[in-house]
C-alpha cells in the first residue's frame, strides 16, 4: 500500500499538526509544517515545523533539548492536518516552559492557569 501524503497546496504550502503525547493523548501544541518539514520529519523522526514568524524550518527541541520522537503519524480524511504522536523528551513541549502550550483555561469569563511549568524559559533561552 502506498502511503499517503498531505496536500500541501490548500494553505499555501502550510498544514497544521498537532502534537499529541503518544502515551498520555495529552495535546502538546500545534505547529505548521511545509512539504521540507514533512520531509525531514519522516527522515530523522524528530518533529520539524515551519516558522511563519521566523519564516525557517526548525526541529522541536533544537535550541531547548525538548525534543519530540515522532512515535506515530496520522494524515486527516482531507490530507490537510497531520497529528503526530511523540514521545516528549524534557518534559515541556511549550517554549514558555509549561508541559503544553495549552496551559490555560477560559472558563466564567476569565483565563487561569491550569497547566505545569517545567522550566523557566529565561534560563532555557539564554542569549
Amino acid at each position: 500500500m502506498n502511503m499517503v501524503k498531505p496536500n500541501f497546496d490548500k494553505m499555501n504550502g502550510l498544514l497544521p499538526a498537532v502534537i499529541q503525547d503518544y502515551q498520555t493523548h495529552e495535546v502538546l501544541m500545534l505547529g505548521f509544517m511545509n512539504e521540507t518539514a514533512w520531509e525531514m520529519t519522516l527522515s530523522t523522526g524528530l518533529a520539524t515545523f515551519y516558522s511563519r514568524s521566523r519564516q525557517e524550518l526548525w526541529v522541536k527541541g533544537k535550541t531547548s533539548g525538548h525534543r519530540q520522537i515522532v512515535r506515530e503519524i496520522r494524515i486527516d480524511c482531507d490530507e490537510d492536518a497531520v497529528l503526530l504522536m511523540v514521545e516528549q523528551i524534557g518534559g515541556a513541549a511549550c517554549h514558555t516552559g509549561f508541559r503544553s502550550c495549552f496551559y490555560r483555561e477560559v472558563k466564567d469569563g476569565s483565563t487561569r492557569i491550569i497547566g505545569i511549568r517545567v522550566f523557566d524559559q529565561k534560563e532555557v533561552y539564554r542569549k
